[in-house]
């Protein structure tokens, strides 16, 4: 199947080959004519399967249809909940993208800066908004947004945004909503806290589902290495001095955490910047545009601050640190063997971090390949 079977307009189609796509994800696929239909839907998706452009493309055709015959200023007719602000960034960037030729306006809404500019642009008009839940009720409450004219709303990532401990937030939001209207909600996986929300938001949904829950993708090669936490940091730079590893996202359990490896990394000359949520956002956007085109080439994250990173050909993530919740880990894991590439997962295990490592192998049905030479020091051979 390619696009031109999905019963796309002409503007969204030219927009589509203008950024090089000519053949849609699973994801993309499945979801796209059912919310072109109006049905409400369950996506249970991984990241990096092309799941915003399943929601962004046909939210962009519905609207584009309707606006012909719409009059006076623009009102909020979809909106996009997402847990981060990075996240909230990408989404934007693809509904430019995609909406290049539909004259619909977006705007994207965050805490951690100034909400001087996005109150300008929302009081502008906007016909779809991406927010975080934090800012979008403040600006609520200011009563600078009103979500009366809602008729699609998405929550995006909603197991992260659950896990980050949205879900009063998201309830409030939701009772501010239309009861008429299309929900869309994506999750990478289906802990029981989302089967429950699923029951309250959706309507009669159709289940979208491309892989199996809280699975990995088979391209992604995994492997862990046994080391005390001690040895960590050197064992990343002996890893990290070989060249063949083009590009790092290095997973870090805690804000200090991520600042520490970096430095160490600084000072080994290896490349490398820290991102987390008590970063500026300007300092975390710049230290993101300088990974993604290659002049960083070891970013070091947090889970929060991670989210929403879309790097093309990103060939390692390595768990520096083990997730305590085995969902963390399939989300980590997904930012590289993106779009069919393959990729590589390298994970560091101490001694107290083996139940971790037990709890994910029993969710991915997998059991994770170790690396050790016959001495037990590191086989390079193996990464």
């Amino acid at each position: 199947m390619n696009f031109d079977q999905l019963k796309l307009i002409t503007p969204i189609l030219k927009a589509i080959k203008a950024e090089g796509y000519t053949v849609p994800t699973l994801i993309q696929e499945k979801a796209i004519p059912v919310i072109l239909e109006g049905k409400d839907l369950l996506g249970c998706a991984q990241t990096g399967t092309g799941k915003t452009a399943a929601f962004a493309v046909p939210i962009l055709q519905n609207l584009y249809k309707e606006k012909s015959s719409e009059k006076g200023p623009r009102r909020i007719k979809a909106l996009i909940l997402t847990p981060t602000r990075e996240l909230a960034l990408q989404i934007g960037e693809r509904l430019s993208a995609y909406g290049r030729y539909t004259g619909l306006k977006h705007t994207v809404v965050f805490g951690g800066v100034s909400p001087v500019v996005q109150k300008n642009e929302l009081r502008a008009g906007v016909d779809i908004l991406v927010a975080t839940p934090g800012r979008l009720l403040d600006l609520m409450e200011q009563k600078h947004i009103r979500l009366d004219h809602v008729k699609q709303f998405v929550l995006d990532e909603a197991d992260r945004m659950l896990d980050m401990g949205f879900s009063p937030d998201v309830k409030r939001i939701i009772a501010r909503l239309p009861v008429k209207r299309q929900t869309l909600l994506f999750s990478a996986t289906m802990m029981p806290e989302i089967k429950k929300l699923v029951d309250v938001v959706l309507t009669d949904p159709v289940r979208v589902e491309v892989t199996p829950v809280s699975s990995t993708v088979d391209t992604i090669d995994q492997k862990v290495y046994f080391v005390d936490q001690r040895d960590k940091t050197s064992l990343l730079i002996q890893l990290l001095n070989n060249q063949s590893i083009d590009s790092a996202l290095v997973f870090t359990r805690t804000k200090h955490g991520a600042d520490k490896v970096a430095r160490a990394l600084a000072r080994a000359r290896i490349n490398a910047q820290a991102i987390h949520g008590n970063k500026s956002q300007t300092a975390r956007q710049l230290a993101l545009n300088d990974f993604k085109s290659k002049h960083t080439r070891v970013l070091v994250a947090t889970d929060i601050a991670a989210r929403g990173i879309d790097v093309r050909e990103l060939s390692h993530v390595i768990n520096f640190d083990l997730p305590n919740v085995p969902e963390i880990y399939v989300h980590r894991i997904g930012r590289t063997g993106r779009a069919g590439l393959g990729g590589t997962a390298v994970s560091f295990c101490d001694q107290q971090e083996k139940e971790y490592l037990r709890d994910i192998q029993r969710l991915i049905s997998k059991r994770i390949t170790v690396i050790r030479d016959q001495s037990g020091m590191i086989n390079m051979a193996g990464k």
